[in-house]
């Protein structure tokens, strides 16, 4: 009916769109920082000798028997504990701005900002707080990550790997920890574009509701 026409206006605007633009970037966010942990097991934890890791490697285990398989399981899974609490705060980050943005989204498409104007206002400072967060988020994002790569556990097992013939296993920043920091920026662009759009409709709202009713 006309209700829902007027509810789903609303994803039409521009903020809408941003808004919609912040929930698939968190959405990505949580996929690459769960992908940059990546699995307690490394390379020695992977299924029994199949899979596309035996014939990339040609041959699953090759090269780790006895002290070196245990020496490399070990250092898999120190290197994995040590990533941990970095892969979680950015996951979390990233489920933090899931939750609202799709908040912010509902409160738009239930006209929320119409019938209270000031909320828009609130709405503006928010966006902003975030933007200007993801600033030193990221930053230490990076600084935790670089600390974790420069670890006397990430060279050792770098060091066994490479010993084996791997060179998947190098100590530097990976695809899906650049992305993170993509998405990051992205998310502060949309949030910032976000709060001007938020301060032009509250100046719109505000405007409409002075107008005299004409009968």
């Amino acid at each position: 009916g006309p209700l829902w026409s007027r509810r789903c206006r609303y994803l039409r605007t521009g903020r809408a769109c941003c808004q919609m633009v912040e929930v698939l970037v968190a959405v990505l966010i949580l996929v690459c920082a769960s992908v940059s942990c990546g699995p307690p097991g490394g390379y020695t934890g992977l299924p029994d000798l199949g899979g596309i890791y035996y014939y990339q490697y040609g041959g699953a285990y090759s090269g780790f028997s006895g002290a070196d398989g245990e020496k490399a399981r070990e250092l898999d899974q120190r290197f994995y504990l040590l990533k941990l609490p970095v892969a979680r705060a950015a996951m979390a980050v990233g489920g933090c701005l899931l939750a609202g943005s799709c908040v912010l989204l509902s409160l738009g498409v239930l006209r929320l900002p119409w019938r209270f104007p000031a909320w828009l206002l609130l709405e503006c400072a928010l966006d902003v707080v975030i933007a200007m967060g993801m600033v030193p988020a990221l930053y230490y994002y990076f600084h935790f990550l670089l600390e974790v790569y420069n670890s006397s556990v990430c060279k050792e097992r770098e060091l066994l790997y490479q010993s084996k013939g791997y060179q998947g296993f190098r100590c530097s920043l990976h695809a899906a920890e650049i992305a993170v920091s993509l998405w990051g920026c992205v998310v502060a662009v949309a949030y910032l574009l976000s709060a001007g759009l938020a301060a032009r409709a509250y100046t719109a709202v505000q405007t409409l509701k002075r107008k005299p009713v004409q009968l």
